[in-house]
């Protein structure tokens, strides 16, 4: 069965397991949803994240994190861009958005990166989801 939003699906899942308190999950893997799961190893709102080879797709298996109290590192993931209506952001309004929590998962023609990374390298892009 195809997916419409296969990102949506994915934020959903790191939701989920969030709220579940799951230590770990599994998700089929692509590259976007890789990419996604690097930015959110880099600025540490999961543990680890690997790949796990299976036929007709490979796995990913995220680790999530929570602190010392067993809570969530994740308190909220919220979709920015869909394919209905794609959120398209410059450096500057990416810089305006700095002031809110959490950090923005931003593709640019450079890659997946943070909105702090794009906002050092002067670059916009479309704003997958908002993290915090």
């Amino acid at each position: 069965m195809s997916q419409t939003d296969p990102i949506a699906d994915f934020l959903t899942r790191v939701r989920n397991a969030s709220r579940a308190r799951q230590k770990r999950f599994i998700v089929p893997s692509s590259r976007m949803r890789k990419e996604v799961a690097r930015v959110l190893l880099q600025n540490r709102f999961i543990r680890a994240y690997t790949e796990i080879p299976a036929f007709p797709q490979p796995k990913l298996l995220i680790q999530m994190r929570y602190t010392p109290a067993q809570e969530s590192v994740i308190t909220g993931i919220r979709r920015l861009s869909r394919p209905g209506l794609r959120n398209y952001r410059g450096c500057d309004e990416l810089r305006q958005g700095r002031r809110e929590m959490g950090i923005i998962i931003v593709s640019t023609s450079r890659g997946v990166m943070s909105d702090r990374e794009a906002v050092n390298a002067g670059i916009g892009g479309e704003a997958i989801c908002r993290v915090w």
